[in-house]
């Protein structure tokens, strides 16, 4: 920020009233860039300030969303410490806990279980496995009255599952709010399909922003689908790069159109497919390919 406009920051944009003992100037919420001695003075400057309001609102809300998040929303293993793969099939959720175990660990746990003749536990918190499907409902509603989010949005998708869409509607807003980056992939798709909550285009995109900025990758993906019907191609290959650098494979293949199409440079392309592998290798162990061999086998056998 310029010298003139941190001295323009510390009067009132509308009265100029400066920021002095006894006078707390309060800050646009919306474009962070002028500030206010009352709500009087925010809405008579409100006609001239419109316009630029909304434009540096737009451009810090881009300054977030294209920022490259750290790991995918998965996150890592709560036990090896590894990024978790996005085969969630592969990595089953305790239901005492709610903790994605990788295969990996799960299947040492199980070897070492089986080898000492133990009683089955969870991976992760050691609390005894449910016996009964009713037994394990028990526990999961026992994580959503204790408002565990990553409980309260796989409730959501049993409820949807079921048929009950106003019902999954509210458990993935309740679990959006506590920040579940699913739950709000999983709005995204209610307002799409208008399933429990009338069609909203605008709450759609939205959603889809929230996930992919906490490093949902197939919301990622769709907003550069979207991006790319919409003809804003810059966007969409962003947003393709970000989610390739995660691990997506889905958007690497958007990257090998967009590059054919000459939309990206080689130097973008290389650098994200390079991110892309490492990201892929990380996921990678001597536990995971023994889990993946396991299950092979077992298959295999029936």
């Amino acid at each position: 920020m310029s010298e003139t406009a941190e001295i323009g920051m510390m009067c009132c944009a509308s009265c100029g009233t400066e920021e002095v003992d006894g006078v707390k100037l309060k800050k646009c919420t919306a474009c962070k860039s002028v500030r206010y001695c009352s709500v009087k003075c925010q809405k008579d400057h409100r006609s001239k300030h419109k316009r630029a309001c909304k434009k540096r609102a737009a451009e810090l809300r881009d300054e977030i969303l294209f920022k490259q998040p750290e790991s995918s929303h998965l996150g890592d293993c709560p036990i090896c410490c590894l990024p978790l793969p996005f085969d969630e099939k592969t990595s089953p959720l305790t239901a005492c806990c709610c903790k994605i175990i990788c295969n990996g660990c799960n299947y040492a746990n199980q070897r070492r279980e089986v080898k000492g003749k133990l009683q089955p536990k969870c991976p992760f918190c050691r609390h005894p496995l449910p016996k009964s499907e009713e037994e394990a409902v028990q526990i999961r509603m026992k994580r959503v009255e204790a408002n565990d989010p990553v409980a309260i949005g796989r409730l959501g998708g049993r409820l949807y599952t079921k048929g009950d869409y106003k019902g999954a509607f509210q458990r993935y807003r309740k679990a959006a709010e506590l920040g579940n980056a699913d739950a709000h992939y999983k709005l995204s798709c209610v307002y799409r399909e208008g399933k429990g909550v009338e069609k909203d285009k605008k709450k759609e995109v939205y959603h889809l922003e929230e996930a992919a900025i906490a490093g949902h990758t197939f919301a990622r993906h769709n907003l550069a689908c979207s991006e790319g019907i919409n003809g804003r191609h810059e966007r969409a290959v962003k947003h393709w790069i970000i989610s390739a650098k995660l691990g997506d494979g889905k958007s690497v293949e958007g990257l090998k159109e967009s590059y054919a199409d000459g939309l990206v440079s080689k130097e973008d392309f290389a650098a994200a497919l390079r991110a892309h592998q490492a990201a892929l290798d990380a996921t990678k162990s001597p536990q995971r390919d023994k889990a993946a061999e396991y299950e092979i086998v077992r298959s295999t056998l029936g």
